[in-house]
């Protein structure tokens, strides 16, 4: 089935970034398997609203979120990679939950990648609940990238 995401054979590989240390690994990862396979590396992260739901909830600007989203995870991924002109690079930035937005990115993609750990959680966890659900439902294989995989000097090799 084509969701629209996967045209033709392009390899697509595909990494979620939460601002974290364990998602920087995983993005450095994902950018050196797309660098040796020749695939289109897509960065997706995902932001809800605080307090968007409900009756009570206080005013919030959603677009103002998602811009800023955008922004940060740019920032993120120039201040990771650096010039990444070897590796063509898409980023998307959807509201949702993480695990369901990667989830649904995984659609078509040769490979999704993860950071083993995210910002929340409870640090003695050795797995993110992120990346178990990933794990379970992605519809492709997954990569779990631990802290202290890759170094830094690596996204900059080529």
């Amino acid at each position: 089935m084509n969701t629209g995401r996967h045209s033709g054979n392009a390899r697509r590989i595909v990494v979620g970034v939460d601002g974290s240390t364990a998602s920087y690994e995983a993005l450095r990862w994902a950018a050196g398997q797309a660098r040796v396979t020749g695939a289109r590396l897509e960065v997706w992260g995902a932001y809800d609203v605080p307090g968007a739901a409900g009756r009570s909830a206080p005013a919030v600007d959603a677009a103002f979120d998602a811009d800023h989203a955008r922004q940060a995870m740019t920032e993120e991924i120039r201040d990771v990679l650096g010039a990444t002109g070897d590796v063509p690079l898409e980023e998307h930035v959807a509201r949702g939950n993480p695990a369901g937005v990667l989830t649904e990115a995984s659609e078509g993609a040769d490979l999704l990648v993860v950071g083993s750990r995210g910002r929340g959680g409870f640090a003695s966890l050795l797995l993110g609940s992120v990346g178990q659900q990933c794990a379970l439902h992605a519809s492709c294989p997954v990569v779990i990238v631990r802290p202290g995989t890759t170094a830094p000097a690596e996204a900059d090799a080529g």
